[in-house]
């Protein structure tokens, strides 16, 4: 059965966007774009306006309009025998004025690579003027670039009628034996490259359907990510770093994002107008969200070392130095546990034993953030609020806990139980 449902272009900007309804039937989606726009903010989550917005109603009957309008239109074609995509975007956009661009197949793409050139060149854009982020051009730039290494090492080019599950487990040992990526790296160009089909059936340009099998996926492995402890985090938080200022900034850049769950992209741009009263306050640029985090008494010293500095803060740097200086920082602060470290390689999986603080990442910073604080107790949706996890099951697959820790707390919950019926 037939579903029809309304989303925003870009939910990521602070102006208005347009809105789109898509078409979802036999596990195929299909956009079509409106005439109306609004701001994120004004929109719900079951796809309509907020009552606060002004006009809420006029404007949802609008799009009750153009919904019950598409349904009518699809299902005529389909009692007409006279079924195509095409057809029905170009009956639906004669009424309603087709208000974005859209790529057809008037522009002739027989080669993938090709087209995801002119995608990456067109979709770096939003219609409204929001930008995608860097880190998201870059992959989408590096999944394609790799994609033609491919092809150049087959000496030929790939057409979209060329996709199936031959080329899906020549393309997987390419990835695997000849870049010798790991599971979750590859399973990232395989995501990208999937959405670059499925941006080329959206246009039409794309016939092929076999890349939509179970069988082509997007492989993945748990992720062997450590977390330092609130007592590992005082270590490094206490250890005098003997003036050195380029060690003693990344320490305290690092303690930030380890007392707000912000990301790297987050907590490195804090400035002092984040800081109000006793709490930061922050929009984060993956998922545009507000959030606000009380200030941890680490971070109210950290404030206090950098207050009469320019910014008040401790400087930015990049990631890449930044993970350099956390391994020399985590080194002199003798966070050196030993820990047994699995890695799939060329699909050779290799275990090693090596110190802790050899693994320590900026991401760390975020993850030691959540950890923590469901240790202590503090209740995971609560948790979710500012780390952004969308259901408990991914958050509980993020954070990072031994089983003696996990036995820890159901030791703790048992005799808080045991407590209560001993008290009645």
């Amino acid at each position: 059965m037939a579903s029809y449902k309304f989303y925003l272009f870009d939910n990521n900007t602070n102006s208005e966007t347009y809105i789109f309804l898509r078409l979802a039937e036999n596990k195929r989606t299909h956009k079509f774009y409106t005439d109306l726009r609004i701001k994120p903010k004004d929109w719900n989550k079951e796809g309509y306006a907020r009552k606060s917005y002004t006009g809420y109603s006029d404007f949802n009957s609008l799009l009750r309009e153009r919904q019950e309008t598409l349904r009518q239109l699809h299902q005529q074609l389909l009692r007409e025998k006279n079924f195509s995509i095409e057809r029905l975007r170009l009956l639906f956009y004669q009424q309603f004025g087709k208000v974005v661009k859209e790529d057809t197949s008037k522009k002739n793409f027989e080669y993938i690579s090709d087209f995801a050139k002119h995608f990456l060149e067109t979709a770096n854009t939003s219609i409204d003027g929001g930008q995608k982020t860097y880190g998201t051009q870059r992959h989408y730039k590096r999944s394609l670039a790799l994609f033609v290494e491919f092809e150049t090492l087959k000496k030929r080019r790939i057409t979209f009628e060329d996709i199936d599950l031959d080329f899906y487990h020549s393309y997987m040992d390419f990835l695997t034996k000849k870049k010798n990526f790991a599971p979750n790296t590859i399973g990232r160009h395989i995501k990208t490259f999937k959405l670059f089909l499925n941006e080329a059936t959206e246009r039409g340009i794309n016939k092929n359907f076999r890349y939509k099998s179970k069988r082509f996926k997007a492989v993945s492995e748990q992720v062997e990510s450590i977390y330092l402890s609130e007592m590992e985090l005082e270590k490094i938080y206490n250890h005098d770093f003997n003036g050195n200022k380029r060690l003693q900034q990344a320490r305290d850049l690092f303690i930030l994002g380890c007392w707000t769950g912000l990301r790297f992209s987050d907590f490195s741009r804090l400035k002092l107008e984040n800081i109000i009263n006793e709490d930061i306050k922050t929009r984060t640029e993956k998922t545009n969200c507000n959030v606000v985090i009380p200030i941890h008494p680490m971070i109210r010293g950290i404030l206090k070392k950098y207050e009469n500095t320019a910014k008040g803060l401790p400087k930015s740097i990049t990631n890449q130095k930044m993970n350099e200086y956390l391994k020399e920082i985590g080194e002199k602060a003798e966070i050196n546990d030993r820990i047994i470290y699995t890695s799939i390689k060329g699909g050779l999986k290799t275990q090693k034993t090596i110190f802790k603080y050899e693994k320590i990442v900026t991401h760390t910073a975020r993850r030691s953030f959540a950890t923590n604080l469901f240790l202590s107790g503090f209740p995971a949706i609560a948790i979710m609020k500012i780390t952004g996890h969308k259901t408990e099951r991914a958050f509980m697959s993020y954070i990072r806990i031994t089983p003696q820790e996990n036995a820890k707390l159901l030791r703790i919950h048992w005799d808080a139980q045991y407590n209560k019926l001993k008290i009645a």
